[in-house]
């Protein structure tokens, strides 16, 4: 994992910057449409440097490319590290795809868009920027816990029922004690490299590639990852580590919210990048074990999903049921599994949004998400029903979507990884998924509208709702047709990260 290939000038630094100048920017504006329009030009530029990223970065190397380093305190382990593998290109991509949809989302709003909520999404994108892009532990850590008190900050003002003070606490609660758990399993790295380097003087270091240049003990390890792993895994979330979700999901915000948290899958990014390569001994000891409760939550999320009446609530089911394939495809340890489970969680933050603003524009028009108060939509706002079917078929990896390709390379390694059946047990598991979904298209879409629903009520899609669809449903079809591009951007770097383990 060496570093190559200058860039000539920072943009990783631009990436991160360039959102927090503009959340500055934004409190220096007092028109409303010149905020909306503000935020969508920063989003826009945001996109343009992730693409210029991807466009100069070269996917045949497995090297770390276009960093930039600063050492402010060596003996702290406290420096800033930049660098980009096509991992990370992959979800840098995302995120500054997800940030220009948002953006759109806020200016189809009618109602007056507050600066702080504007602020806050540039501020949480600049924080995403950070986490996919540092090499050190510790900013990984800082950056994860600014997003996550912007979250938080975003459930307290904004939530949508009066029950937002249980999801703020369940949501405070788990989210708290995972980020506290994520930085201890650092610290036994970091205490485990100093001890390693005693005859250098013991210096502490949160840099990836001085931790994976030390030699690890085997108790350090089995801890730090027992650490990592909870914390990344609550944050993902995987089953049984999920309690904080439905709540968020079904009291918090409609859509803004739970894009920002779940759109990016930064619990999984941050196995890819920390745990399995730090931890790869521990990693081969407990696998057996976190497969078998991502096979579990496959089918316990789904259950749960048929039994909700609200649509949010649903849809927070389907997190879990959808993030516990992912994590099955990357505990394969196996090239394929690992590239399908990156690529499956890059089309799950997509479809995942989709499907959520579809379901904010039909909380604007209804008023509720309850499914028993839904139903006749279809015919007043085909285009977002459509959207959130759409979505909802990418999320289950149907043909023409992204998702396709990666759930096949991620059944293809669980074949040759744990053998046939409990593969095709998984499988089942995405199609009760399946049903579950169309069962929640058909209630709220086709089903006869309730008498309290007025037709009159159901305002027709507007021109930006157009936008923000047309945009998302165009990148996910464009993806799923071709997927060559993503699957040559990740393959060196999914190739390296495997190589830290045995294959027969």
């Amino acid at each position: 994992m060496l570093e190559e290939f200058s860039f000539g000038f920072p943009i990783l630094s631009y990436l991160i910057f360039l959102p927090l100048v503009g959340a500055a920017v934004l409190w220096l504006i007092d028109d409303e449409d010149l905020l909306k329009s503000t935020t969508l030009g920063i989003t826009l530029v945001e996109l343009a440097l992730a693409c210029l990223v991807w466009m100069r970065f070269v996917p045949d190397s497995a090297a770390m490319q276009f960093a930039e380093h600063a050492r402010w305190m060596p003996a702290l382990g406290i420096g800033y590290h930049l660098a980009v593998d096509g991992i990370s290109v992959l979800f840098v991509l995302l995120t500054a795809l997800l940030g220009v949809l948002l953006a759109f989302y806020g200016m189809a709003r009618q109602q007056v868009t507050p600066v702080h909520l504007l602020g806050v999404l540039l501020l949480i994108e600049a924080s995403l920027m950070t986490m996919l892009t540092t090499m050190n532990l510790l900013w990984f850590a800082a950056a994860s816990a600014l997003q996550l008190g912007l979250i938080g900050y975003l459930l307290w003002r904004w939530a949508s029922a009066s029950e937002e003070k249980l999801a703020l606490s369940r949501f405070l609660q788990y989210q708290f004690f995972g980020w506290c758990l994520f930085v201890a399993g650092a610290v036994v790295l970091v205490w485990s490299h100093a001890d390693a380097n005693t005859l250098v003087g013991g210096r502490w270091s949160f840099d990836l590639f001085d931790l994976l240049a030390t030699p690890q003990i085997g108790k350090y390890q089995s801890a730090a990852f027992y650490l990592l792993f909870y914390g990344l895994a609550i944050r993902t979330p995987l089953f049984p580590l999920h309690g904080w979700l439905p709540n968020s999901a079904g009291y918090g915000l409609i859509a803004v919210g739970p894009v920002l948290l779940l759109g990016v899958k930064v619990g999984i990014y941050g196995m890819a990048r920390f745990l399995l390569p730090l931890t790869a001994e521990a990693v081969l000891l407990w696998q057996p074990y976190v497969v078998a409760f991502a096979m579990v939550g496959v089918f316990y999320a789904a259950v749960l999903a048929f039994r909700q009446a609200n649509l949010r609530r649903l849809m927070a089911f389907a997190v879990v049921s959808h993030t516990s394939l992912i994590v099955i495809g990357l505990f394969t340890l196996h090239p394929a599994g690992v590239q399908g489970a990156l690529l499956l969680a890059v089309n799950f933050g997509l479809a995942i949004t989709v499907m959520l603003l579809m379901i904010g524009y039909v909380y604007r028009r209804a008023g509720t998400t309850r499914l028993d108060s839904l139903g006749g939509l279809f015919d007043r706002v085909p285009f977002i029903a459509i959207a959130f079917l759409i979505g909802g078929l990418a999320l289950l990896g149907m043909p023409g979507t992204p998702g396709f390709d990666a759930v096949h390379l991620v059944l293809e390694a669980s074949i040759e990884t744990f053998g046939a059946l409990p593969t095709i047990a998984t499988a089942l598991g995405n199609v009760a998924a399946a049903g579950f979904l169309l069962w929640a298209f058909q209630r709220a879409f086709l089903a006869a509208r309730p008498k309290d629903l007025p037709a009159s009520r159901i305002a027709r899609t507007r021109f930006m709702e157009y936008a923000v669809g047309g945009t998302a449903l165009l990148v996910l079809l464009v993806a799923g047709f071709y997927p060559e591009p993503w699957l040559q951007l990740t393959d060196s770097a999914t190739q390296a990260l495997a190589a830290h383990f045995t294959h027969d």
